[in-house]
């Protein structure tokens, strides 16, 4: 009971991933459709379609895709940085022990492709888009590893969760220094200013969820008008939310059976509402199951659901659509070279630096994982969809036709690293193997992810 438990969180963080790249999959296939289908400049006239809203001395507006790549993606960067703060503070990152195996996958699964685009690439005008191959989409590549159930042991999925949080901190920095415009300081210092606010309340111990949508809409709007890009304040605000829960599990027990008593002995209205007595004792069971739980896994349990099934599909809705035909062209060079770098380049990169870590003993990898399931993961590292989209359009902004090829690139290259990843898992890993080398907890016994 205990370990399945301890399992839990974890098994419905993978199947809300899985899930998903299922739903990913299915926008980004009806992108593709409607862009080339008769009906393509309707795709094209919604996603351009501006809104906003104007005051004397403020605007906003913007087209609708641009609101889904720095709005809705914003909260989607907040829920990065939730993962992160956690991660860092209590999870699989909290130790250089820890945190060194998926570390070392991840440098070598920005530093390679990167290096390789850049050595492939022989236009001046695409150089911009050296950033696209480094990063990996967590939902489609778990999905896919959850396919595979029992024939992959717990500990390499949660290596490829641990290596793919780790590879969005670094996609996050580079957005950061190399794919923002021109900064405008005082707006930026403002921004700090309110985000130091609330780290010093936070660190106090007090947090309100009114409070941070408040300045949290504001820092967005700041970092959007002073260059730096939007998303990067999600990050931020996330690490103002505290992990830390106001009373103990112990505190909280003893008062739950007060207040379940009080409710036993309140009076009972005849009519299908509660009593005034019922309604005060409710008013203060919701109060300490505030204090209870800890804001940030609180807000990061309700986020998970509505960026894996809404944000993120959107967001490829309103991204995937490429015109095969279209008229302006696309760069064959440019597709090629994110292809071969998002395949090649990360499936060499995190195998290559995690073997060579292993065998000089810098890292300690889980006996249960073999060296064919990291030459696997490897290329599954190569689905680089949500990120790498994204920072194509920031890398070709004003560059429809780089933007377009680049898409390409990016899609083809990620149905290849999955179909490679896949069959070198799927034939290469004996379930019996598997489960033999688990440790009791994770054995067949025990409920497996995926089954």
């Amino acid at each position: 009971m205990i370990e399945k438990k301890l399992l839990s969180p974890f098994q419905k963080f993978v199947k809300i991933e899985s899930f998903s790249g299922i739903l990913l999959l299915i926008a980004t296939v009806i992108a593709l459709v409607w862009a080339n289908s008769p009906f393509h400049e309707s795709y094209q006239s919604i996603w351009q379609y501006k809104i906003g809203f104007t005051t004397k001395n403020f605007e906003i507006i913007k087209p609708l895709i641009l609101w889904i790549n720095d709005g809705l993606m914003a909260i989607f960067f907040f829920l990065i940085g939730l993962e992160i703060k956690r991660e860092f503070l209590i999870g699989e990152l909290n130790s250089f022990k820890k945190i060194s195996f998926p570390i070392f996958g991840a440098l070598g699964g920005m530093l390679v492709p990167v290096l390789l685009f850049l050595g492939l690439n022989q236009n001046p005008e695409t150089f911009k888009g050296w950033g696209i191959p480094m990063a990996t989409d967590i939902a489609f590549s778990l999905a896919i590893l959850n396919l595979l159930g029992d024939r992959v042991p717990l500990s390499l999925k949660l290596f490829l969760t641990a290596f793919a949080i780790v590879d969005d901190i670094g996609a996050v920095l580079v957005i950061a220094i190399f794919y923002s415009g021109s900064i405008n300081v005082s707006l930026i210092l403002i921004a700090l200013i309110l985000l130091c606010i609330l780290y010093v309340l936070s660190y106090r111990g007090y947090y309100s969820n009114f409070l941070n949508i408040v300045l949290g809409i504001i820092v967005w709007v700041l970092f959007l008008k002073s260059g730096i890009h939007p998303t990067l304040a999600g990050i931020l605000l996330a690490f103002s939310v505290p992990v830390r829960q106001k009373i103990h599990t112990a505190a909280f027990i003893d008062n739950l059976v007060d207040i379940t008593n009080n409710i036993k002995q309140a009076a009972v209205s005849k009519k299908p509402i509660l009593s005034k007595e019922q309604i005060e004792h409710i008013d203060i069971l919701e109060n300490w199951t505030s204090k209870f739980q800890s804001p940030l896994q609180h807000i990061e349990h309700k986020l998970h659901g509505w960026v894996a099934y809404f944000i993120i599909p959107v967001f490829a809705l309103a991204n995937a659509g490429v015109l095969i035909n279209s008229d302006i062209g696309l760069d064959t060079a440019l597709i090629r070279n994110i292809i071969i770098c998002l395949v090649i380049g990360n499936s060499i990169g995190i195998s290559s630096i995690i073997l060579f870590a292993k065998r000089v003993k810098l890292i300690d990898v889980p006996k249960e994982i073999s060296n064919k399931q990291i030459i696997g993961v490897s290329f599954l590292a190569g689905i680089g969809f949500t990120m790498a989209i994204f920072i194509a359009s920031l890398a070709f902004e004003n560059s429809p036709n780089y933007i377009d090829s680049a898409k390409i690139g990016i899609l083809i290259g990620s149905l290849i690293s999955a179909i490679i990843g896949f069959t070198i898992l799927r034939w290469k890993t004996d379930k019996k193997t598997v489960a033999r080398n688990l440790p009791p907890v994770f054995r067949r016994s025990q409920p497996v992810i995926g089954n």
